[in-house]
């Protein structure tokens, strides 16, 4: 059958044809050593338990795992037809062969998620489907575990030459090595002279004190890991103080060295000093005499430069006196200048002053006239005025007088229709009263009737 297994629920199909009933601790090392290789042995472990809880193939009795092989009765077809072709077969290319036959076909088969929980179906990593009895790879299985699946078929026991024959049917083995995996394990007895059985529940107490015996093992070592890390890193640290020791005696061996050089070195440069400190004592007496000869000099050059700079100082202020005086004359050259050609302006001035003085008083003359002349026609101008306004004011005074009578005229006349009004509203009050006393009379019956009737003759006499 080409082609390897697809998912972990495969891998546990095979191995449980084959064994026909494993725990999930013997499980793990065949799972491991085909899928997950990268995966430690408890997280296995965990993964196989859980594929086996989650899928209905697997059963369960006690401590052991079971394969289910009735499977589903909508698989039997697949089934059957797997075994005609004796090959494995794709399911889509199936289907799409019947679609072009017969679309009713389709029932035959049933879907891929019902093959993965049928314990007589495996899938490969191709896609496609073969069956879990199909050659079975015992190749991947230990020698100690086809030895179990020998006894577990034979369990009344087997000589290692009836071992040997059934085990080379599955793999090539030699008897040496079916003779040391009898002796290695404890759970493999000799019940009579060379037949050997099987007893599970000492494979079961040897796993346990195996796995206990690793235990203390794996403990042993992270304590031995943990002395080890402890005592290296007391050795580090010793063999950093040895290497600080050392350095340190390296330092003061170096340190001494250079103390015996700069004590050889002070001592030569005692003895310069020495030497220099006469030929300074000489050096000296020789300059107090050139400082004392400078001395001398100096005093006399002093002098002589404090009479040339005092013969300096008389020189610059006589020059300054000088120029004080060019100045001033300069000065007063330039004032003289500036009044004489201001005095001339002052006349040039002057003479048109004088012009225009002439000027304006023959136009005062003229003006004068002209003025006299307006004021003699402004006076005649005024005096008809007066005349006109004398006039005019007798004039107004006679209108005056003629509204004034004609208003006491008027005056009369209110009066007069005052008086006429009041009698006239005497005159209404006594027709008003007679009004009424006219009603009065009218309120009998008789003398509405007397007053229908002359008013009906006097309508008839009209006509």
């Amino acid at each position: 059958m080409d082609g390897k297994l697809n998912s972990l629920t495969d891998v546990l199909k095979k191995t449980l044809f084959f064994f026909e009933a494993l725990s999930v601790s013997e499980l793990a090392p065949h799972v491991q050593r085909k899928m997950l290789k990268d995966y430690s042995l408890p997280q296995v472990e965990e993964k196989v338990s859980l594929c086996l809880d989650q899928n209905p193939c697997f059963n369960k009795a006690k401590e052991n795992w079971h394969l289910n092989l009735e499977g589903d009765k909508e698989n039997d077809q697949f089934y059957s037809l797997l075994l005609k072709k004796g090959q494995p077969l794709n399911m889509r290319e199936i289907l799409k062969n019947t679609n072009s036959k017969k679309k009713k076909s389709k029932k035959i088969l049933s879907e891929e998620v019902n093959l993965i929980s049928d314990g007589r179906f495996i899938q490969l990593d191709n896609g496609y489907w073969g069956l879990t009895e199909w050659e079975v790879e015992t190749s991947h299985y230990s020698l100690k575990h086809l030895v179990i699946k020998a006894m577990k078929i034979n369990p009344g026991g087997l000589s290692v030459q009836q071992l040997h024959q059934l085990i080379k049917s599955w793999r090539c083995t030699e008897m040496r090595n079916l003779e040391d995996i009898l002796q290695k394990f404890p759970y493999f007895e000799q019940v009579g002279e060379g037949i050997w059985s099987y007893n599970p529940s000492v494979r079961v107490q040897y796993e346990g004190m195996l796995k206990k015996f690793l235990l203390l093992i794996d403990k042993q070592k992270k304590r031995w890991y943990r002395e080890r890390e402890r005592w290296k890193y007391r050795v580090d640290s010793m063999q950093n103080q040895l290497q600080e020791a050392l350095a340190g005696q390296k330092e003061t061996a170096a340190a001494l060295a250079e103390k015996m050089e700069l004590a050889g070195q002070q001592d030569y440069l005692l003895t310069q000093m020495a030497e220099k400190d006469l030929l300074l004592s000489l050096r000296k007496r020789e300059i107090i005499r050139y400082r004392e000869h400078i001395n001398k000099l100096e005093a006399k050059a002093n002098s002589i430069l404090y009479q040339c700079r005092l013969w300096v100082k008389r020189a610059k202020e006589a020059q300054e006196e000088i120029a004080e005086l060019k100045s001033l004359l300069a000065k007063n050259r330039e004032e003289l200048e500036g009044l004489s050609i201001k005095l001339q302006r002052y006349q040039e001035r002057e003479r048109e002053n004088n012009l225009r003085i002439t000027e304006l008083r023959e136009n005062n003359g003229t003006r004068v006239a002209e003025l006299q002349t307006e004021i003699v026609e402004l006076k005649q101008k005024i005096e008809k005025e007066r005349e006109a306004g004398a006039f005019e004011k007798r004039r107004l005074q006679e209108e005056i007088n003629t509204l004034s009578n004609d208003l006491k005229k008027a005056l009369r006349v209110e009066e007069e229709h005052q008086r006429s009004y009041m009698l006239a509203q005497q005159e209404l009050f006594t027709a008003r009263q007679n009004y009424h006393d006219l009603e009065k009379h009218t309120r009998y019956p008789l003398v509405r009737l007397v007053m229908k009737i002359c008013s009906f003759f006097d309508r008839h006499h009209r006509n």
